[in-house]
């Protein structure tokens, strides 16, 4: 997929905005998918690889959801906000499911999202559950459903 890094950048923000906000409701994400855009214009290109991340992420939530919650360490789903646990699928979809992202690249764009979105010290916790993830996919397949 052609699109360029300032255009990545902001499609992963439209994407964790929008998976940030389905994990509030009960909406069939594929029914509200057009709606987001509506209400978030982007260019083409932004909103053809947002779209891209979002349905790749509800495609592959078990596998997502599962490496997430092995990289946890110490720590339960439900103690992980909902904006850092958006931006940690987000990128978790990205180091298992799209080669031509370097893992390291997910995760710096992750580390951008949380120092913008999430709390203070949200940023070193995200880099430590992405960098086990991306060490696990180095090591061995990672968990798929």
């Amino acid at each position: 997929m052609a699109v360029s890094g300032p255009a990545r950048t902001l499609a992963r923000e439209r994407a964790m905005q929008f998976v940030f906000a389905i994990s509030f409701t009960n909406y069939d994400w594929e029914e509200v998918l057009d709606e987001f855009w509506e209400t978030n214009p982007s260019r083409h290109n932004v909103r053809e690889y947002g779209n891209f991340l979002i349905r790749g992420v509800f495609k592959h939530i078990g596998a997502i959801e599962d490496n997430l919650i092995e990289s946890l360490k110490g720590w339960t789903p439900d103690r992980v906000g909902k904006v850092e646990w958006a931006i940690l699928q987000v990128a978790t979809y990205e180091i298992l499911f799209v080669e031509e992202v370097p893992g390291k690249v997910a995760i710096n764009e992750a580390l951008e999202l949380a120092k913008r979105y999430a709390a203070e010290e949200s940023p070193t916790f995200i880099n430590g559950v992405l960098d086990r993830i991306l060490q696990s996919t180095r090591t061995a397949k990672p968990v798929q459903s």
